[in-house]
């Protein structure tokens, strides 16, 4: 794909704004590490990035994006604190063709600093005045309250570890909060293979079942079997829970209202309290900021479409004004909080990160309007 002269004016200019609001340049590997992603993102990263065989470094994959070689190359040795700002292609498979593109230029702005409770607000703040001529739409979010939420129901670790590893795919997280709040019912398929299961030991069903075939081993297959014999016995998740939880899946709200609302079922749900507390502080910071959070859109479920490192706000600008943002669409600009992934790809270190880029292609365009 050929990058067009005005794009790539526009991301010189974004890395020189950035590189203004004191972050060194960094640069990254067009050829990545595949074992990386797929550890982080399992199998699922080959639909979405474009993996290769190297004879000499094995599986490698096309870079997907910065944030994780970024990080990766902080976590090794960098100074502290730091911001670091990068300008590149990247490159995303997709699945139909229309305006997402499978390559294309990022530029990105980062911040590692374990003394700078403010850095969410301070990235936000950049962005919008960096983006603020070109009349976007902003919405914010905040995985962290989701994810507290979860972390707080009266359920078997196994059920919450469930929840959490697919809060970022909002149809399987759905349906699996309808299975274990008793609103879906059990379906045949999954009845009958309980009842033989329950028929008896794993061990014996797996020798009357004739010779094993499968990458699986039989240990990982009968802790698999008495996994969903112990889920299929646990009590549902009690309904003020659940309420809470579909409560937070609908939330869209300006934030300052987001905030009076989640103050008000907080009593429900007592382990988003310091998630609450860090968005009110979040809040007073972005005001500092001059961000108007009382028409600023909030949805706690924001963000839960994108690469799965995010765990705390998030935030994308688009092009519609007014209107609903068209999922089809790319947003001109994203980003995020993303503490956990510092702690797993720093080997059990970890400080706190926050950070964003922007498609210097659509702001060109958006420019030529």
């Amino acid at each position: 794909m050929t990058i067009s002269p005005a794009a790539r004016a526009e991301a010189a200019a974004l890395f020189a704004a950035f590189r203004a609001a004191g972050a060194a340049a960094v640069e990254a590997d067009i050829l990545q590490p595949a074992g990386t992603l797929l550890d982080l993102y399992g199998e699922d990263i080959r639909a979405r990035a474009y993996v290769t065989q190297d004879p000499l470094r094995g599986e490698m994959v096309l870079r997907p994006d910065f944030t994780v070689p970024v990080v990766q190359a902080h976590m090794a040795g960098g100074a502290e604190p730091a911001r670091y700002t990068y300008m590149g292609e990247v490159f995303r498979k997709q699945d139909h063709l229309g305006p997402r593109a499978n390559e294309y230029l990022q530029v990105g702005f980062e911040v590692f600093d374990r003394n700078a409770p403010e850095a969410d607000a301070e990235v936000f703040a950049i962005f919008a005045g960096l983006l603020a001529p070109l009349g976007l739409r902003a919405l914010t979010g905040d995985i962290g309250i989701l994810l507290a939420a979860i972390e707080g129901l009266s359920t078997t670790d196994r059920r919450k570890a469930a929840l959490r590893r697919h809060v970022w795919r909002p149809r399987r997280f759905r349906a699996l909060l309808d299975r274990f709040t008793g609103r879906a019912p059990m379906s045949e398929g999954r009845a009958r293979l309980l009842d033989h299961l329950k028929t008896d030991t794993p061990e014996a069903l797996m020798d009357a079942a004739g010779p094993q075939i499968g990458l699986r081993s039989a240990e990982d297959i009968a802790d698999r079997a008495r996994a969903l014999i112990e889920d299929a016995e646990a009590a549902p998740i009690s309904a003020p829970e659940a309420a809470v939880l579909y409560d937070l899946l609908g939330l869209a709200a300006p934030a300052d209202h987001a905030l009076h609302h989640l103050r008000g079922i907080q009593p429900l749900m007592p382990a988003i309290a310091p998630a609450v507390d860090r968005f009110e502080a979040r809040l007073r910071a972005l005001q500092s900021r001059g961000i108007d959070t009382a028409t600023l859109p909030f949805a706690a479920s924001h963000g839960r479409t994108t690469l799965e490192y995010y765990d705390g706000f998030v935030f994308t600008f688009h092009r519609d004004g007014s209107g609903a943002v068209d999922a089809a669409e790319p947003p001109i600009a994203s980003g995020g909080r993303y503490d956990a992934l510092t702690a797993i790809l720093g080997a059990g270190r970890s400080i706190p990160a926050v950070g964003g880029i922007i498609r210097p292609a659509l702001v060109a365009e958006l420019k030529g309007a």
